[in-house]
């Protein structure tokens, strides 16, 4: 979208006003404006390209269906990191042990960098992908709304049904184990 486009795009309470009152072209310009951030989150959180399309589907699907339910049409953003982290942590309290990520589907972080570079980084990039597997589902929420995606500690509370603290100590001891597998790469 470019810089004009978004200086005249209604903002999310506009918009989610406009899709309770039965809007679908106000909701298909939210669907736009977050299915990159709800696929990024479900993506990591669940190291499964295909899993991860899934969930972010049923996320839209389920917030158009209960969209009467949005109690502050402000809220329409954490309300969706919400419903995408239950639905993966869901997923993941269903899955056997973790899956493996296959480096053949798995996008380089930088395309453009030479072939030893591009193949540290893979290797980084798998790396801190099988770490945050070995964190516990809640950590990994807590982690990624965190440092990937800038939520505030009361947003991810909200999101993930725990209290400011809790989520301070879930992402504190998700950093200390990151940090510990990740040590090699320093």
């Amino acid at each position: 979208m470019s810089d004009a486009a978004l200086a005249t795009a209604p903002d999310d309470a506009t918009l989610a006003g406009r899709v309770r009152d039965g809007d679908v072209r106000a909701y298909e310009q939210l669907v736009l404006r977050y299915q990159g951030a709800m696929y990024r989150l479900a993506s990591r959180m669940l190291a499964d390209t295909a899993e991860a399309e899934d969930i972010v589907q049923d996320v839209f699907l389920t917030a158009w269906r209960r969209i009467a339910q949005l109690q502050d049409d402000d809220a329409f953003a954490g309300w969706l990191y919400r419903i995408t982290t239950n639905l993966c942590l869901n997923a993941l309290r269903k899955r056997q042990p973790a899956a493996d990520v296959d480096p053949d589907t798995t996008e380089s972080p930088r395309a453009d960098t030479r072939p030893e570079q591009a193949a540290q980084l893979n290797s980084q990039l798998e790396a801190l992908t099988s770490a945050l597997q070995q964190l516990t589902p809640e950590q990994r929420a807590c982690w990624l709304l965190r440092e990937v995606h800038g939520r505030s500690y009361e947003e991810i509370g909200e999101i993930v049904g725990a209290n400011a603290t809790q989520v301070r100590g879930r992402i504190a001891r998700a950093r200390v184990q990151l940090a510990e597998v990740m040590q090699p790469w320093r």
